[in-house]
């Protein structure tokens, strides 16, 4: 058997681009390296990890000259969490990168002409953004490399925090993190305080054992906020201890939950959640329309950037008051509450029954009347008998998840030909391959991208097509 030759160490390797992935680029003998955390202009030394026929990937080992774009990371996990691996870019820079990847996709994959792209939207808050964190519970802290190839004994204890990128059995602890409000970061740390000096056991995940396993804190703009502890084991007197600490050292926990999950993986979605204080939902508001969000709901993450981005989405509609609007990929109906107020009615689809449930619960709490929503698979619901019983749409507007539209919704899109289309997107490579299956009846009228995810590669965009 032929000894497999190991991956090469490069040295002096100029950084040149950064990927749509958010990884940077350089390149050596013609092949493409694909590096994490570097900044164009870096110069360094490469480790090889991965070589396939076309390109390589590989990790930093040392910087030999700092790019004059970069600027000082201002998280302590940075390189080792991968939430946020452009914080050493600037954020004019950031944009930038991103208005590029949404014309680029638009223009390579979906083979569109496009009208003048409006500039990306940028966020107000750069840093304390997001309305919900999940953390986890490991009964050992993840090791450095350089703690590994140290051969010394380095010393090992239980931590909450974050998965290590593309490992799911490492976890590192984290001190403090600049995507969520407090009081989320004292939450956390106080779990973590309480279980540590009981001598609670974390979730070790290869054996199977041990009680805590994760934390969700879900915060909102109306002041809410949610807590939701998921433990392996249904240990009432160790859980309520633990419920009960934090409720008295944080008054302002409106719903405080758990969930007992004693399967292999960390979806809660099929398990039953207990409220052990205070409700079971948050509220969320925009323009005075009313969101009920509870445990399992989804919700925009970034609640401000979230109402400018429906905000982009009711003016792309153009509506008048008499439109028939069907909101596809509904799911607990947020933009079409939003919208129902400007057209006759909307007809929101959602393959998920509990957020159709959650949906028309939001108009009820709004007093919104013209909503109708259906729970159902996508390309089985939109059928020309459900088209003849509710209506043929005006503007149809579709916020899918990242795999995009199913050719078949696509071709019933087509079939039913609405004056247009408002097509939200959370990828834009996914978009632009949708927009061209809709085919040349369409043209794309308005281009926005929004970005809700400082410091990070990804984007959403808006794009308004019209029937030509």
């Amino acid at each position: 058997m032929r000894k497999r030759r190991p991956n090469p160490h490069l040295e002096n390797v100029r950084i040149v681009d950064l990927a749509a992935e958010g990884k940077a680029i350089a390149r050596v003998d013609g092949k493409i390296i694909f590096v994490p955390f570097a900044v164009p202009g870096d110069l360094v030394d490469i480790q090889v990890s991965k070589k396939r026929k076309s390109y390589m990937e590989g990790f930093v080992t040392t910087y030999h000259e700092l790019s004059p774009s970069r600027i000082e990371p201002f998280c302590s996990h940075f390189g080792v969490c991968g939430g946020c691996k452009w914080q050493s870019l600037p954020y004019a820079m950031q944009l930038e990168l991103k208005q590029k990847q949404v014309v680029d996709q638009l223009t390579r994959i979906g083979k569109l002409e496009l009208p003048e792209v409006s500039p990306i939207l940028g966020s107000a808050n750069t840093q304390y953004y997001r309305n919900k964190l999940e953390f986890t519970f490991s009964h050992n802290r993840w090791l450095t490399r350089d703690e590994i190839a140290s051969g010394e004994d380095v010393e090992q204890h239980p931590v909450l925090g974050f998965h290590v990128p593309g490992k799911f059995d490492k976890v590192f602890q984290v001190n403090e993190c600049f995507l969520q409000p407090e009081p989320s970061n004292s939450i956390r740390l106080a779990v973590h305080a309480f279980a540590m000096s009981q001598g609670y056991t974390y979730y070790n995940i290869k054996e199977g054992r041990g009680l805590l396993r994760n934390l969700i804190v879900r915060t909102a703009s109306t002041g809410d906020v949610m807590v939701i502890l998921s433990v392996f084991e249904d240990d009432k007197p160790k859980v309520n201890a633990l419920l009960e600490h934090i409720k008295n050292l944080f008054p302002q926990i409106s719903s405080l939950m758990y969930v007992v999950n004693p399967k292999v993986n960390d979806t809660i979605n099929d398990l039953d959640i207990v409220c052990y204080h205070g409700n079971d939902f948050i509220m969320e508001q925009m323009e005075g329309v009313q969101f009920k969000v509870g445990p399992k709901s989804f919700y925009q993450t970034n609640s401000h950037q979230a109402y400018e981005l429906y905000k982009i989405t009711r003016e792309f509609a153009s509506l008048k008051g008499d439109e028939l609007v069907y909101d596809l990929y509904t799911g607990t109906g947020t933009i079409a509450n939003f919208l129902a107020g400007k057209c006759a009615k909307v007809v929101g689809v959602e393959y998920v029954p509990e957020a159709i449930e959650d949906a028309k619960v939001n108009s009820n709490i709004n007093g919104i009347t013209n909503t109708h929503f259906v729970a159902g698979d996508m390309k089985d619901v939109l059928t020309e008998p459900f088209f003849a019983e509710h209506g043929f749409p005006d503007v149809i507007v579709l916020d899918p998840p990242r795999a995009g539209v199913h050719p078949d919704v696509i071709e019933n899109i087509r079939m039913v030909s609405p004056k247009r289309i408002v097509y939200v997107s959370c990828n834009p490579a996914t978009q632009a391959r949708d927009i061209a299956l809709l085919g040349d009846g369409y043209k794309a009228a308005r281009v926005q991208p929004v970005d809700m995810f400082p410091h990070t590669h990804h984007v959403e965009n808006v794009v308004l097509l019209e029937k030509m």
